[in-house]
């Protein structure tokens, strides 16, 4: 079985070092192209971004009154130095390598660069084809190694047209040396030739002015016309190329010995540029076959277990008859470690079911905190006029005693309307949206929050505009909400020196807005988006649990409202409710 095992996993091996190895290969190459490509994108779109800047200035300046009026009388001296003062400042502005303007015989009358070394006034670019094509009408384009600077650059030209004839020709250089510059010393090898296919951009400087494509006498004949490249030497970049499926592949012999690179490319057509990406492939050679050796110690190690596992049986196998006994005494144990384990769930399920309750005591010992204030007030106040009421009935005096009656029917009254309340905000809403009264609500929700506000010594100040319309809502969930958000306030102000909260409600363009204002901290900008989240708080551990306000913004949400909070003026935390008015979406329903 072992012997049968060893022989799979060589099997297995020289498959995936045949077929394997070719499939894993595609795969990351097919990664690394997606990555190239994003590469290859971004380098072609900072060339059209820096040279779109330019495209239309060429136009604009030959549209100049100084322009036109050199070309018409290019001897005037003043004409001459006023240009070239123009031009320079223009140039600084700019940004651009260098400006001049040109005669129809192509004899530059002023520079950016008068006054420089390498001045462009009085050198003759008759033989360029950013000259004749704009002396012809139109507007060009061109990239050159220059004749006088000797720095590479891209040409803008337009014709100067004076009285609807062409008199003159105006160009822009543009420097682009900066864009290659931050092409070095990455991952990835950007070239950028020209439709002749020699390099004339690019972050290694070994392949600078060399072709990607033989040098026919064709290519080298155009190429020197335009001396587009002036003096420097042209070569042809030793290149073998090759394919992986839709991959192109190129191996270049360089200094350093023969590299293979996957290639992408985009062309420019405003610039007649060809952009390529080259990616070096050992990389991916070197990752598929870590891939291809990881796949192979996971197959050794599968196949090693299962000789573990087998071999293993095979023993098992053999002791089994020594087994029984020891498998008799292992059941024994488990069966007291059964019944250990029951009695360890029985005394967990107890333990379980005291937290519970303890959690339940806490609650009721909570709740009764809050309303005892609110029942021994009125408990106290009965017991003084029953007692007083007896006295009276003693004296026969009637009338009062039945006056004290009275009173302890109302403070009856008061405790079962509180009470009341309390059941109705308790119990779960089903519940209809309709026309409710914000005051009624507001009234209603007093009855509960009471005891929270005087527990926190807090005092409550309404303010609601005369005639308040109703809102579409359910009256017993929009309480819901204003008792959490007040609940929250009484919690804010607790303990500081002003503990005024403001309740206030006014109609605004088909909506009624309720703002309740507290003096406390306020809600920090960092914790805004997240206050409405279900089970963020900023209380304390065991002092709640993140669900009010969650539950609050979606109970106004339902109702088509919206809930958002900020900051009061003077500090403080403001919560804004709008609800939409009822009767205005009555209005828009019919």
């Amino acid at each position: 079985m072992i012997i049968a095992l060893v022989l799979v996993l060589l099997a297995a091996s020289l498959a995936l070092l045949t077929v394997g190895n070719r499939l894993i290969t595609r795969k990351v190459m097919e990664e690394a192209s997606l990555q190239a490509n994003s590469a290859l994108r971004l380098a072609s779109s900072a060339l059209s971004g820096h040279l779109s800047r330019y495209e239309t200035l060429p136009a604009l300046i030959a549209d100049h009154d100084d322009m036109k009026e050199l070309v018409l009388d290019p001897g005037n001296p003043a004409l001459r130095d006023a240009t070239n003062r123009y031009l320079k400042e223009i140039n600084a502005l700019l940004e651009s390598s260098d400006i001049y303007v040109m005669t129809m015989d192509g004899n530059t009358i002023a520079a950016s660069n008068f006054d420089g070394a390498a001045s462009f006034v009085g050198e003759n670019f008759s033989y360029r084809p950013y000259f004749y094509e704009a002396a012809a009408g139109k507007q060009a384009r061109f990239y050159a190694l220059g004749t006088t600077s000797a720095k590479r650059g891209y040409y803008f030209s337009s014709p100067i047209e004076v009285n609807g004839a062409v008199r003159g020709v105006i160009a822009f250089k543009v420097d682009i040396e900066e864009i290659e510059t931050s092409w070095r010393g990455g991952e990835y090898k950007i070239l950028v030739h020209d439709p002749e296919g020699i390099i004339f951009m690019t972050g290694n400087p070994e392949w600078l002015y060399a072709s990607v494509l033989p040098l026919t006498p064709e290519r080298l004949e155009r190429t020197t016309a335009s001396r587009r490249y002036s003096d420097a030497v042209l070569r042809e970049l030793p290149i073998k190329r090759g394919a992986l499926d839709d991959h192109v592949l190129m191996t270049i012999n360089q200094s350093d010995g023969n590299r293979e690179y996957l290639v992408l490319q985009h062309y420019m057509p405003d610039a007649d540029w060809t952009v390529k990406v080259l990616f070096d492939t050992g990389t991916i050679h070197a990752q598929a076959r870590t891939m291809l050796v990881a796949i192979l110690l996971f197959l050794c190690l599968f196949v090693l277990g299962l000789a573990v596992v087998i071999q293993r049986r095979a023993r098992l196998q053999e002791r089994m008859h020594m087994q029984i006994e020891a498998q008799a005494e292992l059941e024994r144990r488990v069966e007291e470690r059964t019944a250990d384990l029951a009695r360890v769930n029985l005394q967990l399920r107890q333990t379980q079911a005291d937290l519970i309750q303890a959690g339940k005591l806490a609650g009721l010992g909570q709740m009764s905190a809050a309303l005892s204030h609110e029942f021994n007030q009125p408990l106290a106040a009965a017991k003084t006029y029953a007692d007083s009421a007896t006295m009276l009935i003693d004296r026969n005096r009637i009338p009062e005693a039945r006056d004290n009656l009275g009173r302890i029917s109302s403070l009856i009254d008061r405790m079962a309307s509180i009470s009341r309340h309390l059941r109705n905000f308790a119990r779960k809403p089903n519940e209809k949206l309709g026309p409710i009264s914000i005051e009624e609500v507001v009234r209603e929700t007093l009855e509960i929050v009471s005891a929270r506000l005087g527990t926190a010594d807090a005092s409550l100040s309404l303010s609601f505009e005369p005639g308040l319309p109703a809102v579409q809502g359910g009256p017993v969930r929009l309480q819901q909400v204003l008792v959490n958000i007040l609940t929250n306030a009484c919690d804010a102000v607790e303990g500081l020196e002003d503990r005024k909260i403001e309740l206030s409600a006014r109609s605004a363009h088909g909506h009624v807005v309720i703002e309740i204002a507290d003096r406390g901290p306020g809600v920090p900008p960092a914790i805004v988006e997240r206050i409405f989240d279900p089970f963020f708080t900023t209380k304390g551990v065991g002092k709640g649990l993140g669900l009010g306000l969650s539950i609050s913004y979606n109970i106004i949400k339902d109702f088509g409202g919206s809930l958002t909070v900020g900051k009061r003026e003077g500090g403080g935390a403001l919560f804004r409710i709008e609800l939409l008015q009822a009767e205005a979406l009555n209005e828009a329903a019919e």
